[in-house]
């Protein structure tokens, strides 16, 4: 079957990982992009959409939005994936409310990472910023408004670059967060340093990818995330994070590493796994920080394979939680994937609109947050489904139900 450039690229619709603790049956997904369209898929995007100008959806909040772009060094312990690299590397994206207004929007990615996601997806003779041309909203380098937000760490899916949570990223950053997102090195398709230097995912070629293995990706993230917060907190950008308030929500792989995070740091008082397996466990003491999974209704539903490792982790986890399931979302439907696949005029196999998706997904996180960062009631996230978002169900997991 013959791909176009966008069809390659943005029909990326990945799954969940294919480990699970003991507790949980593995299933044969991956958290790897699939290089297979829905059955309802065109082989191409119609003709008027082959050109078409990707974009975000506009931010909700109320306050300009600025980005910055930060190399960080973690001269305490080596790369995980690299025993030739004595320190740990990472670039991270940094959303923040801004004075003002920027006219000059930040790209969504480097050409460079635009270039090998299209490579990666077995695309040739595509334009190689593709990706980079979408359009965002935060304006790069702008002005940081001068007083103290809570901070949010996005940690990706496994294989995706810190880019895939963007439209996530500036609408929380409109709200009043500063969001920083992480691209794990060698955990990526492509992390592309200030001097050029490119790694690619090293990690992607290890074998097996068992629970050994995500093991170690739960750790390593959990270490990144905490050298994040330090750096955050400690560095010219501190006047702007206020140290008690930090929450680390996750997408895929990077949702099936929040309880690792949270285990490793008390300074993150909330956290939140958006349709990753729960591959590390929560110990028998329990967890008892306020925790929300959020899935789609056909693999997350209490009583489904997917869904066994979120109930065994669910058992023990003492404080606030809640887990809700999305009626028609696919496992990209949280990311920025399906958005742009369907700007493009392409069918990722989900009944519900990605901009709905969208919507949802913010939503639910600024809700999460506002309710244990802000202390601001959030009727939203009450027992029983809203009618702002019928798509939403809430789980009662020891009757396997949700509505």
């Amino acid at each position: 079957m013959r791909r176009t450039a966008i069809a390659a690229a943005l029909l990326i619709t990945t799954s969940t990982i294919s480990c699970a603790p003991a507790s949980a049956p593995a299933t044969g997904s991956t958290d790897r992009p699939s290089r297979n369209p829905s059955p309802n898929a065109p082989a191409e995007p119609p003709e008027a959409a082959r050109d078409i100008t990707l974009s975000l959806p506009a931010p909700t909040g109320s306050q300009p939005v600025g980005t910055a772009s930060l190399h960080l060094t973690d001269t305490s312990r080596p790369d995980p994936w690299d025993p030739a690299a004595a320190t740990r590397q990472l670039m991270v994206s940094l959303w923040y409310p801004a004075k003002e207004p920027s006219g000059r929007p930040a790209p969504y990615m480097s050409v460079k990472e635009s270039e090998l996601t299209l490579k990666d997806a077995g695309v040739t003779g595509a334009s190689p910023g593709l990706l980079a041309r979408t359009r965002t909203y935060a304006g790069a380098d702008a002005p940081p408004a001068g007083r103290a937000h809570p901070l949010v760490v996005l940690s990706p899916g496994f294989s995706k670059s810190r880019s895939s949570l963007t439209a996530l990223a500036e609408d929380l950053a409109s709200r009043g967060y500063v969001v920083a997102a992480i691209s794990h090195t060698h955990e990526s398709v492509a992390t592309v340093f200030p001097d050029g230097r490119v790694v690619t995912c090293t990690a992607c070629r290890i074998e097996p990818h068992d629970p050994a293995f995500w093991g170690k990706v739960g750790a390593a993230r959990a270490a990144d995330v905490s050298f994040v917060i330090d750096q955050l907190t400690g560095s010219r950008w501190k006047r702007l994070v206020d140290p008690a308030r930090i929450a680390m929500v996750g997408h895929s792989a990077g949702g099936a590493s929040a309880v690792a995070a949270l285990l490793k740091d008390r300074r993150i008082k909330a956290g939140m796994n958006i349709d990753g397996l729960a591959v590390v466990p929560v110990p028998a003491g329990g967890l008892g920080r306020p925790f929300l999974f959020l899935g789609t209704q056909t693999t997350r539903t209490p009583g489904t394979p997917d869904a066994a490792s979120w109930e065994t982790a669910w058992q023990r986890l003492t404080g606030w939680k809640r887990w809700l399931v999305v009626a028609g979302a696919e496992h990209a439907s949280f990311a920025d994937t399906a958005l742009l696949g369907e700007q493009a005029g392409l069918d990722s196999g989900a009944t519900l609109p990605a901009t709905r998706s969208a919507e949802i997904t913010r939503a639910y996180v600024a809700a999460f947050l506002d309710l244990h960062l802000r202390g601001r009631p959030q009727p939203l996230l009450d027992d029983r489904a809203p009618a702002t978002y019928p798509e939403v169900k809430v789980c009662a997991v020891a009757q396997k139900t949700c509505a």
